[in-house]
């Protein structure tokens, strides 16, 4: 990377996520305690579980089609879905409509997910595109706020894009290059500079979402998106860096840090209403798993077990829901095709 010039903070991230050599998601396993951070699958398999019965009830709102394509948006160790086959295996003519799928780029992923994963129903594919029928449910967990994204900051009524200037062997510093935001907003045909001070916005995000939304016009279906982020319509500087659980910072431990952002809800929902999709609903995780039945699931699972293991799972649970932790800060935005009336998790 040294002896590149100035290059785009998006192109600077995908290089240090995605390198095939040197990426971070490439070439380890970042995910539980040994790793750099914990999701929700790996904290309690209640998460998963929920995950599965809302998939099923989509199902069903859909007509309960003989095929329906469930496909998992990067699965990193591969414990949610893991998890979700589990349910799926107990609703028979369900786990027989289903064609499960995981949409993941990073190979050495892949490896884990296969070791996990040993369902005959389960499958691996490379491009979005590739799904030549449906319906489809789209599953994102955490998976648009790994995306790259570029960044740009007005200054004096002048826009700016940060880019990455290399100053020696894996020594970078950010600076600030005048830009025409006008070209952005037309490749989209958003207005997005306005009101705005700060702009980040993922061209990859934008891709992905361009073409599930074709396919759930095409062949029904929807997408659930569950992210960090924020509903108000100022855009913030989100962007940071994860090693280790501690924050880093973002241009040091090139290709052995995590480099994410917050998702920002409300240009997330008018990038997808100009792709002509419905947004049925936007709501925290604690309000959609709640209305899913997490607690009363766990009080199921909690019955006749010691006190230590009912300890486990209910602090297992209040890390998912309670607002100090996940609860709040995760969102839970749901998409489907115009006219559709399915809103479990999401009803007022």
């Amino acid at each position: 990377m040294s002896n590149i010039k100035n290059i785009s903070l998006d192109k600077f991230i995908d290089k240090a996520l995605y390198d095939k050599n040197k990426g971070y998601y490439m070439t380890k396993n970042p995910f539980g305690k040994k790793g750099d951070f914990i999701t929700a699958p790996n904290i309690s398999i209640l998460f998963s579980e929920m995950l599965a019965i809302w998939c099923i009830a989509f199902w069903e709102n859909l007509g309960c089609p003989k095929k329906i394509n469930i496909i998992e948006m990067g699965a990193g160790n591969g414990e949610m879905m893991y998890r979700m086959i589990k349910v799926f295996e107990r609703f028979d003519k369900f786990y027989k409509a289903s064609n499960l799928l995981i949409f993941e780029k990073s190979n050495f992923l892949k490896k884990i997910q296969r070791k996990k994963i040993t369902s005959l129903n389960i499958s691996w594919i490379d491009s979005i595109d590739s799904l030549k029928s449906g319906p489809n449910i789209f599953l994102a967990n955490e998976f648009f706020d790994a995306l790259p994204i570029k960044q740009f900051i007005k200054k004096k009524n002048k826009w700016f894009e940060k880019k990455v200037k290399p100053l020696g062997k894996d020594n970078f510093v950010l600076i600030d290059k005048p830009t025409q935001i006008n070209k952005f907003e037309k490749k989209i045909g958003i207005d997005i500079k306005k009101n705005q001070k700060i702009i980040e916005f993922s061209p990859l995000c934008f891709k992905y979402l361009k073409t599930i939304s074709k396919k759930i016009n095409a062949f029904q279906g929807g997408l659930l998106i569950i992210d960090y982020g924020y509903l108000e319509k100022k855009m913030k500087n989100t962007l940071q860096s994860v090693r280790k659980h501690r924050f880093n910072n973002i241009l040091e431990n090139f290709g052995n840090s995590d480099i994410t952002y917050s998702i920002s809800f409300y240009f997330l929902k008018k990038i997808l209403k100009k792709l002509n999709l419905q947004i049925t609903g936007i709501t925290t995780q604690r309000k959609f798993l709640t209305k899913l039945g997490i607690m009363h699931r766990a009080e199921i699972l909690a019955k006749n077990l010691k006190f230590s293991q009912k300890a486990n799972i209910y602090y297992r649970l209040n890390r998912l829901i309670d607002n100090k932790f996940m609860g709040n800060l995760f969102k839970v935005m749901f998409v489907t095709k115009k006219n559709n009336k399915f809103k479990l998790g999401f009803e007022n």
